[in-house]
């Protein structure tokens, strides 16, 4: 993974975006990828809990220190008690496009400005650390691998780091790279990535399966 510690919203932003189209308008990849990234992120910080299968902040006063993190927080406290579910896409475009500034700010992601027709002003993203990219895909497609009979290599779950675990395991559920492992790898890299607090497993569980719903949903959706 990169040396530079990244957030795990960050880092899915980047997973997302098609390197081989790097400029793009308008908002960020994915955002409910990068909104389920922030969610667990938040969980794993212990500053999210689990109740009865709603979101609920720990205190009402605690920081993350990043200001994409204390937006959704903020978030969360001002308004009704949600599902994680719910929490996926609720608004998930505010904290996509932070991410995406974010990004921006630590020379990631490069924002140029154009007019459209000549007249009105727009704004394209495109990536200046393609390398970066490539090499977080390499590495997350490394942790995901299952070996064949006799193959060596693989990376147990056991020596993934907990964060690239999360990674993974949501880069999975919303399929940016095709098929994805078997259930059971699956579950082994939720078990490594749950380890950070209690409860941590079903937070992780939850935001998944809301992405690979929303997947299905637009799939049926586009062939109609």
């Amino acid at each position: 993974m990169p040396n530079e510690p990244l957030s795990l919203p960050a880092r899915l932003c980047l997973l997302a975006w098609d390197t081989g189209r790097p400029a793009a308008a308008g908002t960020a990849p994915r955002t409910d990828l990068v909104r389920a990234g922030a969610l667990v992120e938040l969980a794993r910080r212990g500053l999210l809990t689990d109740v009865d299968g709603i979101a609920t902040p720990v205190d009402l006063d605690a920081s993350a220190g990043d200001p994409v993190l204390d937006g959704l927080l903020d978030l969360v406290r001002e308004s009704f008690p949600h599902p994680w579910r719910t929490w996926v896409t609720l608004r998930a475009r505010v904290t996509s496009d932070a991410v995406r500034e974010q990004l921006v700010a630590k020379g990631y992601v490069r924002a140029e400005k154009r007019r459209v027709l000549g007249v009105f002003p727009s704004v394209e993203y495109a990536l200046d650390r393609v390398v970066v990219v490539e090499a977080l895909r390499a590495e997350t497609r490394q942790v995901l691998r299952e070996p064949r009979r006799g193959e060596t290599g693989r990376v147990p779950a056991t020596a993934v780091s907990g964060r690239d675990a999360a990674v993974a395991v949501l880069a999975a559920a919303a399929h940016l790279f095709g098929d994805g492992p078997s259930g059971q790898r699956i579950r082994e890299l939720t078990e490594r990535a749950a380890e950070a607090r209690p409860g941590l497993a079903r937070v992780v569980r939850e935001v998944s399966t809301a992405l690979t719903e929303r997947r299905a949903g637009n799939a049926v959706t586009v062939s109609r």
